[in-house]
């Protein structure tokens, strides 16, 4: 075999083995990228789950918190009124020893001193519970504290004025709980008439 020969094969070997030990290197760069690859989605992958966890307790949470709120609220609204009624309790014994006296007494006077002071009390712990009457009588008719029962003609005072409250209006912290029962004036007939002949 010629030193040609001999070269040509050296050659061959020495280029099949830089091919071999160049592929071997892509395959550990690649066995590398794909390790790093797998580690990087097993890390997302417990970054999800852990997510999905955090997500689920709160929601859990949430749902425990509304829960709560929603029984309490219930108990809320149950005993709201318990210290209302508590200090309504002393006028109803009042009434009560008033109804008592005028059987045994008679005293009618006495009877309507004692209601008086009752009464007197019991609007004083109203107003106290934000619960206030208004007056109607010479104001302006205002359907928003007003329910007019009926209209009566009247002279003496301008067109849509109350002119008789016949049950009283109260607001509870400035809204109105109930309106007013009230007369409602209107124009005379016999004025407007006459304007019209005089116009």
């Amino acid at each position: 075999m010629s030193d040609k020969s001999i070269n040509r094969n050296n050659n061959m070997e020495d280029l099949e083995t830089e091919a071999r030990g160049n592929m071997e290197e892509t395959i550990q760069e690649d066995h590398a990228e794909d390790q790093d690859l797998s580690e990087q989605l097993r890390a997302a992958r417990e970054e999800l789950q852990e997510c999905r966890d955090k997500v689920l307790r709160l929601a859990a949470e949430l749902d425990n918190f509304k829960k709560r709120m929603e029984r309490e609220k219930a108990e809320h609204i149950k005993f709201a009124l318990e210290a209302f009624a508590k200090e309504l309790l002393p006028f109803l014994d009042n009434l009560e020893r008033a109804v008592e006296s005028a059987r045994e007494s008679r005293d009618i006077d006495g009877l309507i001193d004692g209601l008086d002071l009752t009464l007197s009390g019991y609007l004083k712990t109203l107003e106290r519970f934000g619960l206030k009457a208004f007056a109607a009588e010479g104001q302006r008719f205002d359907p928003n504290f007003h329910e007019a029962l009926s209209v009566e003609e009247s002279a003496e005072v301008d067109e849509n004025t109350v002119i008789k409250q016949l049950l009283k209006g109260y607001t509870l912290h400035d809204r109105v709980l109930r309106p007013a029962l009230v007369v409602v004036s209107k124009k005379c007939h016999e004025n407007s008439g006459q304007q019209g002949t005089n116009g």
